[in-house]
């Protein structure tokens, strides 16, 4: 396994922490926007490079300074929790497991929106995921709380 340059990513993630949030413009869902997202711990997505930066997709705004992504990957991956689309011509996958709030700090340049269907679509499958309960294939078991007082 590759090691992680935690000790890049520092430096990096201070000067983007230091940047003043923008107040020319404002984030929409569907926008894919190139995101700082970092070194991460263990299977957590990574940005790329030395600026530690990968496409994502806004889900949903929050306000000004906070909103929900999903990274995007050129890697196709046919696992339940990545969906399938095709942008700019390429086909991508968005990793619907590592749905994330970051800051909006971590944005850095607009790339597009992504089509009303596909983000309906991925809208679906993480409703989907939140009340079926499923598990990721070879997936832990879920287990009902215990009971505070018995």
């Amino acid at each position: 396994m590759k090691e992680k340059d935690f000790d890049g990513w520092n430096k990096v993630k201070k000067e983007v922490n230091t940047h003043e949030l923008r107040r020319d413009f404002f984030y929409h869902q569907r926008e894919v926007w190139w995101c700082a997202l970092g070194a991460n711990v263990g299977v957590e997505a990574d940005g790329k490079h030395g600026t530690f930066e990968r496409p994502v997709l806004v889900l949903r705004v929050f306000n000004k300074e906070m909103l929900w992504i999903v990274p995007i990957t050129s890697t196709i991956k046919t696992s339940p929790f990545y969906y399938r689309f095709l942008f700019k011509g390429d086909e991508q996958s968005v990793n619907l497991g590592q749905i994330k709030v970051i800051s909006s700090k971590r944005l850095k340049r607009r790339i597009d929106f992504m089509s009303e269907n596909d983000f309906e679509n991925i809208v679906t499958k993480l409703i989907g995921f939140l009340r079926k309960n499923e598990t990721p294939p070879e997936g832990g078991e879920s287990r009902r709380p215990k009971p505070l007082i018995q």
